[in-house]
């Protein structure tokens, strides 16, 4: 018997913003069977894996125990002999700091197929996210990079600081936050002058990324001062003083904002990039889940009578997607719709059709039931109603189309549920007030939030998408900061930065 052998990818994850790794390593995180991933990686990047694959953390300095580099080796060779696909997810890049070496040393030993897939280190990320060129032409044709932790059981000395304290170009520090007094004062001894600039870049490409500007000869003094821990870089050499006082990366407008979105999983994409775009940092927990029906047997029967309806009636866009999906699972297609006119509540309805190839006949200019009631009565008061549905909500759509002499027939095509429970980081976060802002993007939203957090909602700022989820907010004694003046994803963001700029955030 030939016995199974797996595979491992030592995959580089970037610096910290998820967009900033690569394609090939988000094809090997969709591949794995495993994550192995360091606590400095965005944990936003696991969501590339398939759902269900085990994703491991190895471990945090402070918290808990720290995985020996021994023990990983090991792991990773005893995954891939079972037959796994493995993904070691480093921060930064594997080749620089990250122990790639040693990793590739026990899996070549061991005869496991591997691959280095590299990625965009720190010192790479420092130059366009916090303005310090790294290299200058006529400030640095050159650069060191170097460790400021170094191997205990190294027989030959770690650094030449000689060479160091005389090198012209930049010189950059990798773990050198906490030994940042030793090395400053031996490249000082060796030659490097106190006044040299020093840029000290934390977190790069975060969004809480900070930026400490000093010199050689009080860095020690300043980091101390300003309590800043790794994890770091620091650039020491004249490039530092040509850095902005703050680089386009802090000076979005919602830079150090942190919001928490709401909406189902999955669903929070629309809302997620444009917040990381104007520099928000995102948290994301659902407050309801989206599922299919329990029994499909009556809906399937509505859409074999689709012919039989003037109008099928969506108002949201997971019923269109759900109500759609069956149709095509059933082994029907969109002729089916034959002359059954289209109507959607608002754009974000009407946009989940055209991802069909349909166009909503009606969409009325108010986002709400009462307005497509109103606009579906004027268009065909006797007409025949198929409206698709969730599990819970109001009924006054049907109930307007019904009191004008309308035939109307309701099918429920998704649940919407309550999501019970709550990451105890999140529930921690808004607890302390490091929400700035919590999105509320439907009354089941609001209502869950409120069984989720309870008093806690009263640490953050709520958004609200509309004037009936206002009122649902209201009703048990939670003011909105802010409403959407148009009842969709970007309404809200609009809100949030209308509202950050207005309080000078």
């Amino acid at each position: 018997m030939t016995i199974p052998v797996g595979k491992v990818y030592l995959v580089g994850a970037g610096p910290g913003d998820p967009r900033l790794i690569t394609v090939q390593a988000v094809e090997c995180l969709a591949s794995a069977d495993l994550v192995l991933y360091d606590y400095l990686v965005n944990p936003q990047l696991l969501e590339h894996t398939r759902p269900g694959t085990p994703c491991e953390c190895l471990g945090r300095h402070g918290q808990g125990r720290l995985v020996p580099q021994e023990e990983i080796n090991a792991r990773l060779v005893a995954e891939a002999q079972a037959g796994n696909v493995v993904v070691r997810l480093k921060s930064g890049d594997p080749a620089i700091f990250g122990r790639a070496a040693e990793e590739a040393d026990a899996l070549t030993d061991a005869q496991i197929p591997f691959q280095i897939v590299p990625g965009i280190t720190a010192v790479l990320a420092a130059g366009s996210y916090a303005g310090v060129p790294i290299t200058h032409r006529h400030q640095a044709s050159g650069i060191a990079i170097l460790t400021g932790q170094q191997c205990r059981d190294k027989a030959e000395a770690g650094l030449d600081f000689r060479s160091l304290g005389n090198f012209p170009g930049t010189l950059v520090v990798y773990m050198g936050v906490t030994t940042a007094g030793q090395w400053s004062q031996q490249l000082i001894e060796a030659g490097k002058p106190a006044d040299t600039p020093v840029a000290v870049v934390r977190r790069c490409s975060w969004p809480d990324q900070q930026v400490l500007r000093c010199d050689l000869g009080t860095l020690a003094a300043r980091l101390e001062a300003a309590c800043l821990r790794p994890p770091a870089i620091i650039i020491v050499g004249q490039v530092a003083q040509e850095s902005p006082t703050a680089s386009w990366f802090e000076a979005r407008p919602l830079y150090g904002q942190t919001v928490l979105i709401t909406r189902p999983a999955g669903q929070s994409v629309e809302m997620r990039q444009p917040l990381a775009e104007l520099g928000a940092r995102i948290v994301v927990q659902p407050a309801i889940e989206i599922r299919p029906p329990e029994d499909w047997t009556a809906v399937d029967e509505a859409l074999a009578r689709l012919d039989q309806f003037d109008w099928l009636v969506f108002s949201s866009a997971n019923g269109v997607r759900y109500l759609l999906d069956r149709l095509l699972e059933r082994g029907g297609d969109l002729r089916q719709l034959g002359q059954t006119r289209l109507a959607a509540i608002g754009p974000s309805t009407a946009a989940a059709l055209g991802a069909y190839h349909l166009r909503a006949d009606l969409s009325p200019a108010v986002y709400q039931a009462e307005a497509l009631a109103e606009a579906l009565v004027a268009k065909a008061p006797n007409g025949r109603y198929l409206l698709a549905r969730a599990s819970r909500g109001r009924e006054v759509l049907a109930e307007m189309l019904t009191a004008a002499g309308a035939t109307v027939e309701q099918q429920v095509v998704y649940r919407s549920c309550d999501v019970e429970t709550v990451n105890p980081d999140v529930q921690a976060a808004l607890h302390s007030g490091k929400l700035h802002w919590t999105t509320v993007t439907s009354s089941a939203i609001a209502r869950s939030l409120m069984q989720q957090f309870g008093d806690d909602l009263r640490c953050t700022q709520l958004v609200s998408i509309s004037p009936l989820t206002s009122a649902v907010l209201r009703e048990a004694g939670f003011e909105p900061a802010a409403e959407a003046a148009e009842a969709t994803g970007a309404g809200v963001i609009q809100a949030i930065l209308d509202a950050a700029q207005a309080s000078g955030k």
